[in-house]
């Protein structure tokens, strides 16, 4: 039986350079012979099959967001030696609690321990967890939401989230890029090494 997967997530909120952190790493892996799959987009999923996201989130699209990035590194863990997963469970959850506080809705107790846990219980299955870093002097990628006000507040969820919820993350700035590539690349080689 072969060992899992390295199953690498970077979180954050939108234009802090995820993408093209994980374009260098995937390429760098690659390079290895490992075979990477990468995942992500389940936002942009989940709104084209009618769930309301960003300052619109709700109960339904963060379940949904979730339930699909889990079985899609459930798949991916069947064929892959490195899982690349951009916007991790935590992510959902990060959106769902900013669109909650700009709006002054609610979900309910219930139904927000529900959705903790979910995020709490999975997770530990990252060998490695990235953080970025709201740079505001950066500006927007091209098609992305332009409301900072809520840019902002995701952010801030997302950071109080993974430090309570997440392994140790490393924190990716826009400085400190070739820096992370090669920890990252360290530790992928460290697990797969110890695993055989």
């Amino acid at each position: 039986m072969s060992s899992p997967p390295v199953k690498i997530g970077i979180t954050g909120t939108h234009s802090t350079g995820k993408s093209s952190f994980f374009e260098a790493l995937e390429a760098e892996l690659k390079q290895l012979n490992l075979r990477v799959c990468r995942i992500g987009d389940f936002a942009i999923k989940a709104e084209a099959l009618g769930f309301r996201i960003l300052r619109d989130h709700t109960f339904e699209s963060t379940l949904w967001i979730m339930a699909e990035c889990m079985r899609l590194e459930a798949e991916a863990s069947l064929s892959s030696d490195v899982i690349l997963v951009d916007r991790p469970v935590l992510d959902a959850l990060g959106y769902l609690r900013a669109a909650l506080e700009l709006t002054g809705r609610t979900i309910g107790e219930r139904r927000q321990a529900a959705l903790t846990a979910m995020v709490a219980a999975h997770m530990p299955d990252y060998d490695v967890f990235i953080k970025t870093s709201l740079d505001p002097r950066i500006e927007l990628g091209a098609g992305r939401d332009k409301d900072s006000d809520f840019r902002k507040a995701a952010a801030r969820w997302i950071e109080q989230l993974a430090y309570v919820l997440a392994p140790v993350p490393l924190t990716l700035t826009s400085s400190n890029q070739a820096e992370i590539l090669r920890t990252v690349i360290d530790r992928v080689a460290t697990r797969l090494s110890a695993s055989k």
